[in-house]
């Protein structure tokens, strides 16, 4: 059937009509569950009247429907007609009729004749859930919107209006004309009016009438719910939705970036002055008036309302938010009162000292005695009476406790005006950030606050009973284990937390309105939220420079001299764990950045006394380890050596539990190498056929000989002579050698046969790409699979076992096999014998004494 075609009713009763009367009939038979069996005891003692389910045309034909009638034991029979039936109304039968069709004329027919008809989609539900069939007034095709009381807005055409109200009913949802609590859903064809208002103030979600449309397209599927959260989310209502707005006040990138926005919300965008537009969104801090006489119908807000939109994922009520001229009357009071022609009385000075004090915000502390003359002054009972010129340490202290005061409110604003409203349940739209990303943002801040709170506290008593006497140093040593437990966790992470703050506001909408709107609020002085955030960060430093400060202007016969001295020290010893906290942070991190990166990474890498020094870039010059040529990462940890090449293909991004999809691994694992197995280090002279090389010795517990290992650095830091420091300190630390230098030989290029000459020439890289492959198919047509090393190891083996000397069986060390089907003995730089090499090029060594082997 044509899912487009107007659907009319046929019972003779209006579906414009509020359907509440008989909606609460039915919901109140069927306990608001139509497919819940009705338990009463009355049934006793009514008579039993048996259900028939009638197949009409092809429902009978449908084998899934005979076999669910069965199990949910209810008799049925099949017919093409109604005639065939006869009289429908017998008292022995309660008749269901089931059609596949609710457009066609049988359909019609029996709405007419006010018989019972439900859709296949309900019998196969019944019986998945073993209940019986329900009751309903109303044909019922499905329960996709079973138990969802909609109301709709802005609908001007009546056919449309009496469609889609057919199709809820067919679909099991009840219809209210008015807007009350019971409703589940607004289906609005326009932003206007108030149901909109009250349903955005409810919470209620607004949809489009296409989700009705669709929904019924899916009406053969049993276990779908209209109501489900990621298909109605395709059909809300954006909070832009036929509204034309313009811009006034804001700078270009801030314009383009709402401009975008507006389209991204199903808004459109027009110049200021346009007569179509609907919105004119003014910056309120920048623009005092108007340039023009804005039209009635104009709505002219501040960027509140814009941003509030878009956070509440709904168009927020213009009444809230309407733009008003800066000059109120408190406002004009104060500047009169400011008038050059005050009188120059006392009492006119005190009330201009007022307005000004007003004007500009000060904020000076209570707790510190007014810097006024002696006979004004009025110490309370509690305080003793201070002398018209404080000391500098008083001075300093007064500086300690208002930055302190500061910090304090710094921390509550951002626990108030950005942490509790991202955790509050039951959000406008849902929630604008998940939890993890929430508790990765502001960590322990409310633990931090915590305690300053309390050193706030004291330092103002200490401020309100000064003396100097008084010791501000056992204040600081009173907290500094909880400023331990605190600060680390927040600081290890603020990184972390910087970087989630920009991808979420990037990625989340909501998020970057609900950011603009708090960051324009005075509380935050037009700071970020990441600006703030960097506080804790800052404030230990600033507090230990306060208290060195507050130390010089101590007498040393004052007891909190020492004090002091040991406060300073504790709050080294605080910020010292966090580096060094940090610094462990950061290496696990990097621990893990390898462990990902490295496809086949060994387990026994990540370990609690390894950490990683240095990675660095090299290009492999010999072919034992991988094909000359390529690409290979040597990653330095304290006690080992982890060696790996790069992937000829990248596999897919792996996605963790939080969704965070992490890049695909791009190097492949060679070799994990203990640092123990390195015996000597090669600095290979600079030639023009040698450039940035650099070689080490190494013998693997299953090998007999040493291996030569080359290698070219594509990088220029750190430097080859930084790099081969630091490789033979770490190699020494290992092997518990204290002269690490002289683990470093110079060589010659000619002396081990390595060059870099054609490393990056187009032709070697297109050789290498030939040998590659040939490799490739040389393996899938060898009729031998014995691996290449394991031959050589077996070569090894023989002829030791032969008796013969290293130089003796040169040849087959020194072999590259090509293929396992061919032994041709080919020279290879990386397995060259190092003795006769000494021997013969002895003069090109630097320490010619010294015998490698």
């Amino acid at each position: 059937m044509a899912d487009s075609s107007t659907l009319v009713s046929e019972t003779g009763r209006s579906l414009l009509a509020d359907s509440s009367v008989l909606d609460s009939k039915i919901i109140e038979t069927s306990k608001e569950n139509v497919f819940r069996a009705t338990v009463l005891d009355a049934e006793e003692e009514m008579p039993q009247i048996e259900t028939r389910v009638v197949l009409v045309q092809e429902a009978g034909k449908r084998e899934e429907l005979l076999k669910a009638l069965e199990e949910i034991k209810t008799p049925y029979i099949k017919t093409d007609t109604i005639e065939e039936l006869g009289d429908s109304d017998s008292p022995e039968f309660e008749t269901i009729f089931v059609v596949s069709d609710f457009q066609a004329p049988i359909f019609s027919s029996l709405c007419r004749a006010d018989c019972r008809v439900v859709g296949p989609p309900v019998v196969l539900r019944c019986a998945q859930k073993g209940e019986p069939l329900p009751f309903s007034c109303r044909p019922l095709y499905c329960a996709s919107m079973l138990n969802l009381v909609l109301c709709f807005t802005g609908f001007r055409k009546k056919d449309e209006l009496v469609k889609l109200v057919t199709l809820v009913h067919h679909m099991g949802g009840i219809i209210r004309r008015d807007f009350s609590s019971k409703v589940t859903h607004l289906v609005a064809n326009s932003t206007h009016g108030d149901k909109f208002r009250i349903a955005v103030s409810l919470g209620v979600p607004i949809v489009k009438a296409e989700w009705i449309y669709k929904a019924w397209e899916k009406r053969n599927e049993i276990d779908f719910c209209a109501a489900d959260d990621d298909f109605r989310n395709q059909f809300k209502v954006p909070p832009f939705q036929d509204c034309m707005l313009s811009f006034l006040g804001f700078s270009d990138d801030e314009k383009a970036n709402m401009e975008e926005m507006t389209e991204m919300q199903g808004g459109h965008y027009l110049p200021v002055g346009d007569e179509r537009c609907t919105h004119l969104v003014v910056e309120e801090s920048t623009v005092k008036d108007l340039p023009f006489e804005p039209l009635k119908k104009l709505y002219v807000v501040k960027q509140e309302w814009f941003w509030g939109s878009i956070q509440m994922d709904a168009r927020a009520g213009e009444s809230m938010y309407l733009f008003e001229k800066s000059e109120s009357p408190d406002f004009k009071k104060s500047v009169s009162l400011l008038s050059l022609s005050t009188p120059n009385s006392n009492r006119k000075r005190r009330r201009l000292k007022e307005t000004l004090a007003q004007l500009t915000r000060e904020t000076d502390m209570s707790p510190f005695p007014p810097e006024t003359p002696k006979s004004c002054a009025r110490p309370s009972k509690n305080s003793t009476p201070l002398p018209l010129k404080q000391s500098a340490r008083w001075q300093v202290a007064k500086e300690l406790y208002q930055t302190e005061s500061n910090y304090v409110d710094i921390l509550t604003t951002i626990i108030q005006l950005f942490q509790v409203p991202l955790e509050k349940e039951g959000q406008l739209g849902g929630p604008i950030l998940a939890q993890e990303e929430i508790k990765t943002i502001f960590g322990s801040i409310p633990d931090i606050l915590d305690v300053h709170t309390k050193i706030k506290e004291d330092l103002e008593d200490l401020m309100i009973n000064w003396t100097e006497s008084k010791s501000i140093g056992d204040i600081i040593l009173k907290y500094s284990k909880d400023l331990l437990k605190t600060y680390p966790p927040f600081v290890n992470f603020f990184e972390m937390s910087k970087e989630t703050i920009t991808r979420c506001e990037k990625q989340k909408p909501r998020f970057h309105a609900f950011l603009k709107i708090n960051q324009a609020k005075p509380e935050c002085g037009r700071q970020s939220l990441a600006e703030l955030l960097i506080r804790p960060v800052q404030r230990l430093p600033s507090v230990a420079l306060l208290l060195n400060d507050i130390k010089k202007h101590t007498a040393e016969e004052n007891p909190d001299k020492i004090t002091l001295e040991r406060a300073i020290e504790s709050l080294k010893e605080v910020m010292t764990h966090i580096n060094e906290d940090k610094r462990k942070t950061e290496a696990q991190r990097q621990f893990f950045d390898v462990v990902y990166e490295v496809d086949g990474c060994p387990a026994n890498l990540l370990s609690s006394h390894r950490s990683l020094v240095q990675r660095l870039e090299t290009v492999a010059l010999g072919d034992d380890l991988c094909d000359r040529g390529e690409q290979v990462t040597l990653f330095l940890f304290n006690d080992c050596l982890e060696i790996a090449r790069k992937r000829h293909k990248v596999i897919g991004a792996f996605k963790s539990p939080h969704g965070h999809t992490r890049p695909p691994a791009s190097l492949k694992h060679v070799v994990l190498m203990p640092l123990s197995q390195i015996k000597k280090v090669l600095d290979i002279r600079e030639t023009e056929d040698c450039q940035k090389a650099f070689a080490l010795v190494v013998r693997p517990p299953t090998e007999l000989n040493n291996k030569l290992l080359s290698f070219q650095m594509t990088t220029e830091d750190p430097c080859k002579e930084d790099w081969l420091k630091m490789l033979c300190r770490h190699v020494a630390n290992t092997i518990c050698k204290a002269d690490a230098e002289n683990l470093i030989y110079i060589a010659d290029p000619d002396s081990v046969e390595v060059n870099t000459k054609d490393m990056d020439s187009t032709l070697s890289r297109a050789s290498r790409a030939i040998k590659k492959t040939s490799k490739k198919v040389t393996r899938a047509f060898s009729f031998s699979k014995t691996p290449k090393r394991a031959l050589r190891r077996a070569l090894m083996s023989h002829s030791a076992t032969e008796g013969r000397s290293p130089s003796s069986n040169e040849s087959f060390l020194g072999s590259r096999l090509s293929s396992t089907s061919s032994l041709a003995g080919v020279p290879s730089p990386s397995l060259v014998s190092l003795p006769s090499i000494f021997e013969r090029r002895s003069h090109t060594l630097s320490r010619s004494t010294t015998h490698l082997i």
